[in-house]
C-alpha cells in the first residue's frame, strides 16, 4: 500500500522546520542536502525498514559498540569523470575515492561483527559488496600524501633516477661557479638567491662581464645583476625536459589507473549512496536523542493513541529559553473516530491540532516521535490539513472561497485511511450558514469512516459532536479563576470560549461587556454560560474524584493489611491448637506406659507386661474405631461401587486422552510461544540500568556495563559476570 502526504499538508504542518533541525546533525553536506529533501515514505514496508534503521542507531549510543565515523567527501563528480572514457583523475581525487571505499568496507565488517546489535543496519550494508580492490589499485600507485610512487612504472622510475642525477650535477656545478665568484669577489653580499625556481649568482654590477652564464635579472637599484652560470644552464634544461617527461609518464599511469578501476564506478555510486542513507539515519537518530524522540508501536489495527507527545520544534524552542512545554494525551480510534476540540483563543487548540499532525508526518517519513514508549499509532494513507488564513491574493481567492475548494478536495479523498486536521472549522461565512454547511462536512467526513481533529468555536458542531456516537468533544482546559489557559486537553465534554470572560479580562469595561450580551441571542448566552459551569463542576468533581480516589486506594491497602494480619493469626493459632492436641495426647500415652513399666519394675513379670500393653493397644484401636468407624458394604453396594468405580476409570480415561490432546495442542502453543519471546530476547539490546535475571534464576539485579557480549550485573550485594545470552530482561532501565 502506498501513502500520500501533499507538501500543503507538511507546509501547514510545519515539516520544513523539522527537516531544518534534523539537517544540523548531518556530518556531511550530501547527508544535509538529502535531509533537507526528506519526505514521508510511500511504502510500508520502507517506512517500518527505515524506523528501525534509525531506531538501531539511536540505541548505539546507549551501548559500547558504537557505530564507526562515517563521514566521507563528495566523490561524485569524480565518479562521473571516471566514467568518461580515457579520463583519468588527480591524485587527491583518487585518494578521496580509496576514502570512500575504505569507510563502507569497514562500515560492513563492523556490523556483521554485531549484526546481532544491528540486524536491520547489517542487512542495509548486505546489498553493498565488500572488496578492497578499488582501495588497494589506488594505494598501489599513489602514498598517502599524494605523490606517485617510484615504482608505479619502470620508465617512471628511471626517469626520477635521472632527474636527481641531473639536480646533482646542477648543485655541483653551480657550486663550483659559486666558489670561483666568491674568490674573485665578483659577488654581492648575499651571494646567491632564487629566480624562477633556479639558484642565480648575485653579482655586482660592474663585474657582470666577468661571469659567464645568462642574464636574469636585476636589483631595484641596478647595483645587483642575477646570473645563472653557464656550466647550469644545459643541466637545467636537459632537467625542464626531464621533468615534461615525468609528467606524461605520471598522466599515461593515471590514465591507466582510471581504467583499471572504471568498472566499477556502479559500485562507487552504491558506496556513496550508502554512506549519505547512513548519514541521514544517523542525523535522525540524532534528533531523535535530543528531543527525547522514541518508536512507538506500530499497530495494524485503526489506532492513534499518543501518550505524553510534544511538538518537537515548541519543545527545543521553550527549552532554549527556559520555558516548560506541556504534554499532550489523545486517542483516536472506531469508537473515537473524530474529536472537536472547543474552547477559547490562545488556550493551545491549535497546537495540539498540529502537534498530532507533525507527530504523524515525522513517524511516516522515518523519524523517531517524543511521546511516551506505551503510545500505539497506525499508519494513514493520506493526511490532510487545513489550517491558518489560507487566503489566496494571487488566485483572488478569499478564505472562505479557499476552505470551501479545500472542503471540496476533501471530500473527494477522505476515506477510511485518512487522518484529517481542521483549525477553526466552518469559520469564513455567516455563522449560521457556515456553520451549517460544516455540519453536513462532518458528518461527510463521519459516514467515510475518516479519523479527524477539528477545532471550533461553533456550538452547532459542539452539539453534533454530543449527537454523532463514535464522535467526542474535547476543551483545552482554562483556570476560571484567572483566566489563565492551562494547555492541557480534556476528553470528553465541549469547552467554553469564555469570550466574555476573558474581555474583562483584558480590561474592558463591564458596561461595554453587558451591552454586548445584550446583542447577542440570550440562548446563546445561556448554552455558553451553562458551558462555562460544567466545566468549573467538571473540574471541581474532578478534583473531588481524584481525592476519594487516593482515600479509597489508601483504605483498600489498609484493608487488605490488616486482613492478611488477620490470615496469618488464624493459620498460627490453628497450628498452636493442633500442636496442644497432640501435646495431650503424647502426655497421656506417656503416662500409660510410664504406669505399665512401674509396674513391671515392681513385679518383673513380662507375661503380665505383654498382656497390659496388647490389651491397652488392643483399647486405644477400639477408641480410634469408634471415632472413624469402617464403612460397611452389602454385596449390593459393593456391586454398585465396583460398576461406579469402572465407569468412573472409563470416565477418568476419557477425560485423560481429551486433556492429552490439549496438553499436545497448549505444548504446541507455549513452544511457538517460547519462540517468539526467545527471539524478542535476542533482538533485545540491553542497556545499562536495565533491570534483569539469569533464565535459570529468580533474583533480580541491574546491568552495571556492557562489555562486549558480556554483561556486569549488581545484586546490591555482590555483583556478577555472565553473558548477554544467559539473562532475561525484567524491566528497562527508566529514562533520564
Amino acid at each position: 500500500m502506498k501513502h500520500n502526504i501533499s507538501e500543503k499538508t507538511l507546509q501547514d504542518l510545519e515539516f520544513n522546520t523539522v527537516l531544518q533541525q534534523v539537517s544540523e546533525f548531518s556530518i556531511t553536506s550530501l547527508g544535509k542536502e538529502h535531509v533537507l529533501k526528506i519526505t514521508p515514505i510511500q511504502s510500508q514496508e520502507e517506512l517500518l525498514f527505515e524506523l528501525q534503521l534509525v531506531n538501531e542507531y539511536l540505541s548505539s549510543f546507549e551501548n559500547e559498540n558504537r557505530i564507526p565515523n562515517h563521514g566521507f567527501d563528495n566523490i561524485s563528480e569524480f565518479i562521473k569523470r571516471l566514467a568518461i572514457e580515457n579520463s583519468y583523475l588527480e591524485t587527491e581525487a583518487y585518494l578521496k575515492i580509496a576514502t570512500v571505499a575504505k569507510t563502507v568496507n569497514e562500515q560492513k565488517k563492523f556490523l556483521k561483527k554485531f549484526k546481532e546489535y544491528y540486524p536491520n543496519l547489517f542487512q542495509l550494508s548486505e546489498d553493498i559488496e565488500f572488496t578492497t580492490y578499488v582501495s588497494d589499485a589506488i594505494h598501489k600507485i599513489i602514498l598517502p600524501h599524494g605523490e606517485i610512487m617510484n615504482n608505479a612504472s619502470s620508465t617512471l622510475k628511471q626517469l626520477r633516477k635521472d632527474i636527481n642525477y641531473v639536480r646533482g650535477k646542477i648543485s655541483e656545478s653551480f657550486s663550483k661557479a659559486l666558489s670561483s665568484s666568491i674568490n674573485n669577489g665578483y659577488l654581492d653580499d648575499i651571494k646567491e638567491t632564487i629566480i624562477d625556481n633556479q639558484r642565480v649568482l648575485a653579482v655586482i654590477a660592474m663585474h657582470r662581464r666577468k661571469v659567464k652564464g645568462s642574464l636574469l635579472g636585476s636589483s631595484k637599484s641596478g647595483n645587483i645583476v642575477y646570473i645563472a652560470p653557464q656550466a647550469t644552464l644545459s643541466y637545467s634544461r636537459e632537467l625542464q625536459n626531464l621533468l615534461y617527461e615525468e609528467k606524461q609518464e605520471i598522466v599515461k599511469i593515471l590514465r591507466a589507473l582510471a581504467e583499471e578501476i572504471r568498472p566499477f564506478t556502479p559500485l562507487l555510486e552504491a558506496y556513496l549512496t550508502f554512506l549519505i542513507h547512513l548519514d541521514v539515519i544517523a542525523s535522525k537518530a540524532k534528533y531523535a536523542r535530543e528531543i527525547n524522540g522514541l518508536l512507538p508501536k506500530i499497530s495494524t489495527d485503526k489506532r492513534i493513541f499518543l501518550r505524553d507527545a510534544y511538538h518537537p520544534v515548541l519543545w527545543r524552542k521553550n527549552k532554549e529559553q527556559g520555558v516548560e512545554t506541556i504534554s499532550q494525551t489523545i486517542e483516536l480510534n472506531t469508537k473515537q473516530q473524530i474529536i472537536v476540540i472547543s474552547g477559547p483563543n490562545a488556550g493551545g487548540k491549535s497546537i495540539t491540532l498540529k502537534t498530532i499532525g507533525l507527530l504523524q508526518a515525522m513517524l511516516q517519513s522515518g523519524m523517531l516521535i517524543p511521546v511516551h514508549e506505551r503510545s500505539e499509532t497506525c499508519i494513514f494513507g493520506t493526511i490532510l490539513t487545513d489550517i491558518g488564513d489560507n487566503q489566496s491574493i494571487e488566485n483572488q481567492l478569499s478564505t472562505y472561497s479557499y476552505r470551501l475548494k479545500n472542503m471540496r478536495y476533501f471530500l473527494r479523498k477522505c476515506n477510511d485511511d485518512t487522518l484529517f486536521l481542521i483549525d477553526e472549522f466552518g469559520t469564513g461565512s455567516d455563522p449560521e450558514l457556515g456553520g451549517a454547511l460544516a455540519e453536513i462536512f462532518l458528518e461527510e467526513f463521519y459516514e467515510k469512516k475518516s479519523f479527524g481533529i477539528i477545532t471550533t468555536h461553533y456550538a452547532n458542531l459542539k452539539v453534533l459532536a454530543n449527537e454523532l456516537e463514535n464522535v467526542t468533544n474535547a476543551n483545552m482546559q482554562f483556570n476560571e479563576r484567572t483566566l489563565e489557559p492551562m494547555y492541557k486537553l480534556f476528553v470528553g465534554q465541549a469547552g467554553s470560549s469564555f469570550t466574555f470572560e476573558v474581555a474583562q479580562k483584558n480590561g474592558i469595561p463591564y458596561s461595554l461587556i453587558n451591552r454586548a450580551k445584550k446583542r447577542v441571542e440570550s440562548e446563546k448566552v445561556r448554552l455558553d454560560k451553562t458551558i462555562s459551569k460544567l466545566q468549573k463542576e467538571r473540574n471541581r468533581l474532578q478534583k473531588t474524584s481524584d481525592n476519594l480516589e487516593k482515600q479509597k486506594s489508601k483504605g483498600q491497602q489498609h484493608i487488605e493489611s490488616l486482613q492478611e494480619k488477620e490470615q496469618r493469626i488464624q493459620e498460627k493459632l490453628e497450628g498452636f491448637q493442633e500442636l496442644y492436641d497432640n501435646n495431650q495426647r503424647m502426655l497421656s500415652l506417656g503416662r500409660k506406659l510410664n504406669e505399665l513399666l512401674n509396674k513391671y519394675f515392681q513385679t518383673n513379670n513380662k507375661k503380665e507386661l505383654s498382656a497390659n500393653f496388647f490389651k491397652w493397644v488392643a483399647s486405644e484401636k477400639t477408641k480410634h474405631t469408634k471415632k472413624n468407624p469402617p464403612k460397611k458394604q452389602t454385596k449390593q453396594q459393593k456391586a454398585k461401587d465396583k460398576a461406579s468405580e469402572t465407569k468412573q476409570k472409563e470416565a477418568i480415561k476419557k477425560v485423560e486422552q481429551e486433556v492429552l490432546k490439549q496438553v499436545i495442542e497448549v505444548r504446541k502453543e507455549k513452544k511457538v510461544e517460547a519462540q517468539k519471546e526467545a527471539k524478542a530476547r535476542s533482538e533485545y539490546v540491553y542497556k545499562t540500568g536495565d533491570r534483569v535475571r539469569l533464565i535459570d534464576g529468580n533474583s533480580v539485579g541491574t546491568i552495571d556495563k556492557i562489555e562486549k557480549k558480556n554483561a556486569f550485573i549488581n545484586y546490591g550485594l555482590f555483583t556478577t559476570k555472565t553473558s548477554l545470552e544467559k539473562i532475561e530482561l525484567v524491566e528497562k532501565a527508566k529514562k533520564k
